[in-house]
């Protein structure tokens, strides 16, 4: 089992979606400022995380991501298998030849490691780590999402000539008297 930093941010950014939903759904935006990951690599960890049932998405103002169940209900293993593209077994890298030799010489250790890591990130619960965040002393500010909201950079393009006077719209330009259209 290879658990990539992948996996990692995935798990890192379904902790602070949980630990900031309660007011309404989170922009990946927010999360990507706060966990300092590109809101692109979100967007691509979200929409695996979405297939597999972990997380519902809200378009529009005000939308963004909110757990699709309870923090106790999904499990650290479930966040890395719905982004990680793991397999049943660690040879999915390695040729034919090369897998029955490992699997034949150490394949019972290999399989007894993997479940039980497997089995321990199944017993910890989103909650668990929402707990430890909040343990550490992370504050969760309900004015946050709104300060955030306000320095992304909109996507509106500014006006070429700025100035007084200058209209805005060729509709403005129509209703301006001649003298001033000069």
């Amino acid at each position: 089992m290879r658990i990539t930093t992948r996996g990692q941010l995935a798990v890192s950014a379904m902790t602070d979606l949980a630990l900031r939903q309660q007011m309404r759904p989170v922009a990946l935006s927010t999360i990507s400022a706060r966990q300092g990951t590109s809101l692109s690599y979100l967007e691509q960890l979200f929409s695996a995380l979405r297939r597999a049932g972990l997380v519902d998405s809200t378009r529009g103002p005000g939308g963004g991501y909110t757990l699709a169940r309870r923090a106790e209900q999904v499990s650290v293993a479930e966040i890395i298998l719905a982004v990680e593209n793991l397999k049943g077994d660690d040879t999915q890298g390695l040729g034919q030849g090369q897998a029955a030799q490992m699997t034949a010489m150490t394949g019972e250790l290999w399989i007894t490691f993997n479940s039980r890591v497997m089995d321990y990130l199944q017993s910890v619960s989103l909650a668990e780590l929402v707990a430890q965040e909040i343990e550490r002393g992370v504050v969760v500010d309900a004015a946050e999402p709104q300060q955030r909201a306000r320095a992304v950079p909109t996507s509106k393009p500014k006006p070429r000539m700025a100035g007084v006077g200058v209209p805005n719209s060729v509709f403005a330009l129509g209703t301006m008297p001649l003298m001033q259209r000069r």
